[in-house]
């Protein structure tokens, strides 16, 4: 099974589920040079945001933990340990940056792709 990506454009193949650890991102470079953190949860749900940490400016999100706040699903920043909402990709511990700017992870669209159908 292939796991992919929308870059905007179009559905772009990345790596295998089998590739994924659950609980563990891996980095995925996208052709325009955007970096995606790319996670698998222990249920099997897929997510992939930016690797770019708001408050640090390194790419390491995709090093950051999974975990929850009630039933919302989470990712934690290996940099500051600012915890963001999976779902939505806003930051739960605060609203904006020390710049300013929105404390908030671009998502990016992630599936498996369709299964090949015989002719």
């Amino acid at each position: 099974m292939t796991v992919q990506i929308h870059d905007g454009d179009r559905w772009r193949d990345v790596c295998t589920l089998a590739e994924l650890q659950p609980g563990r991102g891996v980095a995925v470079l996208m052709p325009d040079a955007a970096q995606v953190a790319l996670f698998r949860d222990r249920a099997g749900v897929l997510y992939a945001v930016d690797n770019l940490d708001p408050f640090s400016g390194a790419p390491v999100l995709a090093r950051g933990l999974l975990g929850s706040r009630g039933e919302r699903p989470t990712l934690i920043s290996p940099m500051y340990k600012q915890v963001y909402d999976l779902t939505d990709g806003r930051c739960l511990d605060e609203d904006t940056t020390p710049d300013g700017a929105p404390a908030v992870l671009r998502r990016w669209p992630v599936r498996l792709a369709p299964e090949e159908t015989a002719a």
